[in-house]
């Protein structure tokens, strides 16, 4: 068999959603698999009991929660006819599961301490047949679409009769990876996201079952998370003057706010309370994501740190279940116990031993009186020790992203075909102190940019058999447009894959579902009066571009829209400059990971020929021959 190719995705195991029980006994997760011929994903939740060494699958689910007294379990399930969702509660002793409500959508869902009423967040919308209909910002959100009047549902479903016990209505949208509710003990923390800033201003409000919401606390900058009955772990901070700001740790108490780890001075990235008090939490740091613990009496401990990232994880009475990632194997589950740290899932171990994944190298480089992290990854080199190979510079989204040490495909898609992989972390990424990730505000392609380009400097230096006239660049979102801009300021670069990038910020800023104060804080000024969002615009530097360039975006991007891909291309073409577009029907701006089997296999097509052509074989990038192979 071909190891790596545009298909390899598909053989991989990707698990999420992990959970464990009170007991320490189960562990509950979702496994999917893409299937390409049929164009869908198949995810399946397993239950692995631990002390009897079986497993219990539910297939065509997802989301597992373990119910409190480690009995039933809550699983949902796309309704795929119907174009919905339902929640399906079974039994973990036999083979019984019965639906306990259907919605449009089921945003977030908890059990309550009862282990009977389950807590659902979803949303109605107007849903007229002709038209949309908005009065307020932003009319369109990313993964969501139109949002047509949306408001956010709260109803708590009674388990044993399947049935909605209670119901409250909040004149607001929900925002995507934001917690809307929680229980607290038996009352729901509410967070509505304010409209002037959803992502940076929020009010919680305190829910009794059967009466009105009431305001808790006023225009704050964190999320209530997660409570263990009578302490609420809330993340971000009491008032943000940027977004870009790091996540802290408060509990909140009987009205009392308390810091946690106030001497952290990484930015924090999800966190659970235990019974005790104790909170456990994930932080980006220097390209690894740790799981830390703090004490109930303030005290800080790694819990598991080193060159990997914890995507997610749960916590029991003695142990911790994690889904850890490294830079050459995909997310497998450890079991955290006593200090020890043991492997419990091998899905993706036989195909990365069988087919190979080459390990990162770090180097530190100075740019600007900066130190940055560095990595890349070597591919086998020709036959011909004279014979260089070239190299392809990643840059990750943001700017407030992060590369480091997880599994990405396309480096090792890339890398098994001959080439090298860079990626660095420039001033304004993730990981570092808050002043760091500051820096690029309103500077947006200037500084950022040259540490990039410091960055390919020093790899040269490192790397002789790096062929320094064939470099290709490539990213999405922000790595779209700093591809965008480095292919207007640097001939270095012989060819650039765009994706879901920015070309002119002035647009952005008006069409984005969040240009109205994202782009605001990373361009800075009046959008309408400032240079700077022409300045710093792809587009206005559009004659200066040498190199061929492949745009990719989808049609239903509603982070960078669409708008951003055409009029690069059609200016570069007026210009008479090598440029495609290859624009997906479908997909959000993350369509990278959540467009379909099909779509992805094609977007890796895409990006393997366009830089074979063009960095190896200076060949025409014809469409119709690439289909054809």
């Amino acid at each position: 068999m071909k190891t790596w190719d545009e298909k390899t995705f598909a053989k991989f195991t990707y698990l999420n959603d992990i959970q464990i029980s009170s007991d320490d006994n189960k562990i509950a997760f979702t496994a999917t698999k893409a299937n390409i011929k049929d164009d869908k994903y198949e995810p399946t939740v397993i239950v692995k009991f631990l002390s009897e060494n079986i497993e219990k699958y539910i297939e065509n689910t997802s989301r597992p929660k373990i119910s409190p007294d480690g009995r039933k379990i809550a699983v949902v399930v796309n309704d795929e006819k119907e174009k919905n969702q339902f929640i399906k509660v079974c039994s973990l002793f036999d083979t019984s599961c019965k639906k306990v409500g259907k919605f449009d959508a089921v945003v977030d869902y908890e059990w309550n301490a009862d282990g009977r009423r389950i807590l659902v967040t979803t949303y109605k919308r107007r849903a007229d047949e002709h038209f949309f209909f908005e009065d307020r910002v932003p009319i369109w959100f990313d993964s969501k679409g139109f949002l047509d009047g949306e408001k956010t549902v709260i109803q708590i479903i009674d388990a044993e009769n399947a049935e909605a016990i209670d119901e409250t209505v909040m004149d607001h949208f929900t925002i995507p990876y934001f917690k809307s509710a929680i229980w607290h003990g038996n009352e729901i923390l509410i967070t509505v996201p304010n409209p002037v800033n959803p992502y940076k201003k929020f009010d919680i409000y305190i829910y009794n079952e059967g009466g009105k919401p009431e305001i808790l606390m006023k225009d704050v900058s964190f999320l209530p998370y997660h409570s263990n009955g009578t302490e609420v772990l809330l993340i971000g901070k009491p008032k943000k003057k940027k977004l870009s700001e790091h996540d802290k740790l408060y509990i909140w108490k009987e009205g009392t706010l308390n810091p946690l780890a106030e001497d952290l001075k990484y930015d924090v990235k999800t966190g659970k309370l235990d019974s005790k008090g104790n909170v456990y939490f994930t932080i980006f740091k220097e390209g690894r994501v740790p799981l830390y613990m703090s004490t109930h009496e303030g005290e800080l401990k790694p819990i598991s740190e080193g060159d990997f990232w914890i995507t997610d994880f749960d916590v029991g009475d003695k142990s911790i279940a994690v889904l850890k990632e490294t830079s050459n194997e995909p997310a497998e589950i450890y079991l955290i116990k006593n200090g020890e740290e043991i492997k419990i899932t091998s899905y993706n171990t036989p195909l990365i031993n069988k087919i190979g994944a080459k390990a990162p190298n770090h180097f530190k480089y100075e740019s600007g009186g900066l130190e940055l992290d560095g990595w890349y990854i070597k591919p086998d080199m020709p036959s011909k020790n004279s014979q260089k190979a070239p190299v392809i510079v990643f840059v990750h989204g943001g700017p407030k992203g992060m590369y480091g040490y997880y599994f990405k495909y396309e480096f090792q898609l890339l890398a098994s075909r001959g080439y090298y992989i860079l990626y660095v972390n420039p001033r304004g990424s993730d990981g570092y102190d808050e002043e760091f990730a500051l820096k690029v505000l309103g500077r947006t392609g200037l500084e950022d940019f040259q540490d990039i380009l410091n960055g390919v400097k020093k790899f040269l230096e490192l790397e002789p058999q790096a062929d320094g006239e064939r470099i290709g660049i490539t990213g999405i979102s922000y790595g779209g447009y700093m591809t965008n801009w480095a292919l207007t300021q640097s001939d270095i670069f012989k060819a650039g894959v765009s994706e879901n990038g920015i070309s002119l910020w002035l647009t952005s800023y008006a069409y984005s579902d969040i240009g109205l104060w994202f782009d605001k804080e990373v361009i800075g000024g009046d959008p309408l009066e400032d240079k700077r969002y022409l300045e710093l615009s792809p587009l206005f530097h559009a004659k200066n571009v040498k190199a061929p360039i492949l745009l990719i975006h989808s049609l239903e991007d509603y982070r960078c829209p669409l708008d951003q891909s055409v009029m690069f291309y059609h200016v570069l073409k007026d210009l008479g400059k090598e440029a495609y577009i290859a624009i997906f029907k479908k997909g959000p701006h993350g369509h990278s990971i959540k467009g379909s089997p099909k779509h992805r296999m094609k977007r890796y097509k895409l990006l393997i020929e366009f830089f074979e052509r063009k960095l190896k074989s200076n060949q025409e990038f014809n469409i119709d021959d690439i289909l054809k192979k």
